[in-house]
């Protein structure tokens, strides 16, 4: 047992965090994400909600300070603009802005999306079932 470290973040997790470098990415996926298939390690956290895990990853990561954006959502398609509202990217932003002075949202199409998760230095699997609850954080300094 560690003091301090949220218990949301297993050994596994903070071991790939702490191997991180600055300027490498993780992804935090949803349960609908094909984290398997894009992930070159993917860390398991079944039923645990994103924002809890953004709330515990952003408790010890810092973002890229040079990057904007530092944090990246998955763009909705065309064909469902204006019929879902994700409400999670404003859940995301408000975690965000809360432990991190340097947060920078911001969007890419989904399919290229997904070519930057193929080379993200890791994937954590959520539970969360809201949809277009994926997002790409990218490593700071501290």
């Amino acid at each position: 047992m560690l003091k301090g470290i949220p218990k949301l973040l297993s050994p596994e997790l903070l071991k790939i965090l702490c191997e991180m470098g600055h300027g490498d990415e993780i992804v935090i996926a949803d349960a609908n994400f094909p984290s398997a298939n894009y992930g070159k390690r993917v860390i398991r956290a079944d039923g645990i909600s994103g924002c809890d895990v953004l709330r515990a990853v952003l408790s010890v990561f810092p973002l890229d300070t040079y990057s904007d954006p530092n944090m990246i959502l998955m763009q909705l398609m065309a064909q469902d603009v204006g019929k879902i509202n994700p409400v999670i990217w404003g859940e995301y932003k408000e975690i965000a802005e809360k432990l991190d002075d340097n947060a920078k949202i911001g969007n890419i199409d989904r399919f290229d999306f997904y070519e930057r998760a193929k080379n993200a230095y890791a994937v954590i699997a959520t539970g969360e079932e809201a949809i277009y609850a994926n997002i790409i954080l990218k490593k700071g300094v501290i």
